[in-house]
């Protein structure tokens, strides 16, 4: 159930809202913000759906914010729904910003996996604050299935997503580790490192894995093999020279 507005809203300012000029749009954002409005939330949620400005979209997210979650977390909710891509991705990140737990079932399977990349990132990051300790696990085995998906923006997301949920992420690293597909493992090995080092390098892995996959599999299981002897050996000639 919604609560009814009482008054209309400020029409100068929805115009504003989708005004030509970008530093027109960001200040109306900025404004309905301000004002809080309840009247608003409607068109700001059109406005969040199609604005190709970051900084007004963030803008529309920190407005919505401002509303009572009683009435913007429904209407986001529906949005999760929405057949516009982006109407889906902002929904996602205005409701993580939003933090109400109680979203979380909202939080689906097929928003995992969406095939458009900044919807799935978008529910990456607000699964990651919006799920139950309980879940926790479960949320990590889902986004293990993603690994080695996309460009070098979408993985580290992933990653830390991953890194975010911390320890309960391990288990399913170590079963990326065994992945037939070089960038699965590639990939899970990068989110180790920075679960283990949130400073470490990231790209020179991924970079590692196309020269893999380019080898062809026989070949890069060879060349895993004598990069992972060489290491252990490194390893335990350092033990050795420490206890001399």
């Amino acid at each position: 159930m919604t609560t009814p507005h009482p008054n209309p809203p400020d029409r100068r300012l929805i115009a504003a809202l989708g005004a030509g000029n970008s530093s027109v749009r960001l200040k109306a954002a900025l404004t309905a913000g301000t004002d809080a409005d309840p009247a608003l939330v409607e068109p700001l949620l059109a406005r969040c759906a199609v604005e190709p400005d970051f900084f007004v979209r963030d803008m529309l997210t920190w407005a919505l914010t401002r509303l009572p979650a009683e009435i913007t977390v429904p209407r986001l909710v529906a949005q999760l729904r929405s057949t516009r891509a982006q109407a889906r991705s902002q929904a996602l990140h205005t409701l993580s910003k939003i933090g109400d737990g109680r979203v979380w079932p909202e939080i689906t399977r097929s928003l995992l996996r969406d095939t458009d990349d900044e919807v799935a990132r978008s529910a990456w990051r607000a699964a990651v604050v919006l799920v139950p300790a309980a879940d926790r696990p479960a949320l990590a085995a889902e986004l293990a299935t993603q690994l080695g998906r996309g460009d070098r923006a979408v993985k580290l997301s992933l990653s830390r997503a991953l890194v975010a949920l911390g320890e309960v992420a391990e288990p399913v690293l170590r079963q990326g580790f065994a992945s037939p597909d070089p960038l699965v493992r590639a990939h899970a090995r990068a989110t180790e490192r920075l679960l283990r080092d949130p400073d470490a390098s990231f790209d020179p892995s991924l970079e590692e894995a196309k020269r893999m996959a380019a080898l062809g599999p026989e070949r890069a299981a060879a060349v895993e093999t004598a990069v992972e002897s060489a290491a252990d050996t490194a390893v335990e000639g350092a033990v050795a020279g420490a206890d001399r």
